[in-house]
């Protein structure tokens, strides 16, 4: 299993929020998960494709990776 990094802020949080039992910073927690969450997404869309074996896999990698990203079709080579 590989390792993910998140912010001192957000570490701080969670601390807060579980030692403290300071529950107003769910909220705040939450964002910040989904933010790196949509980053791991991002970033192993983006590395499917570069390393597509085959120009159908990375085309649909590539498709993918603009969507979520929301690159307009018009815009797109």
């Amino acid at each position: 299993m590989k390792n993910v990094q998140i912010s001192e802020e957000l570490f701080v949080a969670i601390m807060r929020y579980f030692m403290l039992e300071q529950e107003e910073l769910l909220p705040q927690i939450k964002q910040g998960l989904e933010k790196k969450l949509d980053a791991m997404v991002m970033r192993e869309l983006y590395t499917k494709y570069k390393t597509a074996p085959t120009e159908e896999e990375k085309e649909k990698a590539r498709k993918e990776y603009l969507d979520r990203r929301g690159v307009p079709e018009s815009f797109r080579w």
